[in-house]
């Protein structure tokens, strides 16, 4: 059985409690001094006060994972829970030493009441509090808790018992034989057989070690295997699933995009289409402006050039209503705002074609420059201050 890397520390304070409390008060007295004999005494007394806290924090061990019982670990778990949700929230803290040194976990996820052997919903919810202790088994090992809850709110300690049996297994059918930090990766995400069974009748190329806890460290579960195989896809790939779950392409997007008649897309199309932020939301606002279903290449330009249903909802105010999709591109492309708009709007230039805005912008002429033209004189066409700006005309 592997056993837990850390070292118990047994700390003896040679300062007795009486001599510490009786240096605090000559400290406190010694502040009223300013001879230099008092300022010796207040360093000493700072160097050895940090001396005895340096002692102190000596004591406490660190928080590795603990391969043995519950009593020796310092890792701890968070539960929440709420009568009416289905699943308790896990949170399990801990570290674990790497090769360049240590790095501090923090994973959560749900899980149903009866998941957790030897914990009751009476226990839970007890209204004066409980301890606990319970188990949380997984193909690759078992989680072992202890601690405490009151009111659907526990907390404690937990060790990890990993599972030769499992990891004998998979190095029966070629994976290789995993360690114990290995099987508390595939503990944590529950990776267990039922997961590689899938991956069997899927027909994916995963055949290592490294390939599983790749998949169990991006977030690719049993449940998304599945969900993807329902949906029609036949990935196949280690690299390509866990593409598709690194770029956020999750079933719930695949299934909206489906919903609005973009179905059967190929892995890297729902990649490039999430990766440029289009998504079935996106596309439903521009169908409830009053726009009609285009291509996916359509959404994407339009979502990569920043046009929105409130830059739509801003023109509109201004009268300018329903454009093309591409004139909409082209003021954005142009810097052609509502504010630039408005504020022609407020010098008496209302209703100005899209390709005259369009031709303002990219000569430079604002409101504030009509107005400072005015202001020495020039009272002409929009043309004519296009052509003052290219001569050279300022507004000092």
């Amino acid at each position: 059985m592997f056993t837990s890397q850390s070292k118990l520390v047994i700390c003896f304070l040679s300062v007795k409690p009486a001599n510490f409390y009786y240096s605090l008060e000559r400290e406190t007295a010694l502040q009223g001094e300013s001879s230099p004999e008092a300022t010796v005494k207040r360093i000493l007394f700072v160097v050895a006060l940090f001396g005895v806290l340096s002692l102190i924090w000596a004591c406490y061990p660190a928080a590795e994972v603990g391969y043995s019982n519950p009593q020796e670990s310092t890792n701890q778990w968070l539960i929440e829970f709420r009568p009416s949700e289905t699943k308790l929230q896990l949170t399990m803290r801990y570290r674990r030493q790497r090769d360049t040194g240590f790095s501090y976990n923090n994973t959560g996820f749900g899980v149903t009441l009866d998941q957790l052997a030897g914990l009751t919903r009476e226990q839970v919810l007890s209204s004066t509090g409980t301890n606990v202790r319970f188990q949380l088994k997984r193909d690759s090992g078992t989680f072992n808790f202890e601690g405490w809850f009151k009111e659907g709110n526990g907390s404690g300690h937990f060790t990890f018992s990993p599972n030769s049996a499992f990891a004998a297994e998979l190095a029966k059918q070629g994976f290789g034989r995993p360690n114990d930090e290995q099987l508390l990766t595939l503990a944590m995400t529950d990776t267990g057989f039922a997961f590689l069974n899938e991956l069997k009748a899927q027909g994916y190329d995963t055949s290592t070690l490294d390939q599983l806890i790749r998949m169990a460290n991006h977030g690719v579960r049993l449940e998304y295997l599945q969900g993807l195989k329902s949906l029609g896809y036949s990935v196949k790939t280690t690299e390509l699933v866990v593409r598709m779950k690194d770029h956020g392409v999750s079933l719930n997007f695949i299934r909206e995009l489906s919903g609005l008649g973009y179905a059967e897309l190929t892995p890297e199309e729902l990649i490039r289409t999430r990766d440029h932020g289009v998504t079935a939301r996106f596309i439903n606002e521009f169908i409830a402006a009053g726009y009609t279903r285009s291509t996916l290449n359509d959404w994407i330009r339009l979502r990569d050039h920043g046009v929105s249903t409130s830059f739509i909802n801003e023109l509109k105010a201004l009268g300018y209503e329903r454009l093309p999709l591409e004139e909409l591109v082209r003021m954005k492309d142009h810097g052609v705002s509502a504010s630039f708009i408005k504020e022609l709007k407020e010098l008496g230039y209302s209703n100005v074609a899209i390709e005259q805005l369009v031709r303002l912008k990219d000569h430079g002429v604002s409101a504030s420059y009509i107005r400072r033209m005015k202001e020495k004189g020039y009272d002409v066409s929009l043309d004519e201050y296009v052509r003052l700006r290219d001569r050279g005309e300022r507004e000092e």
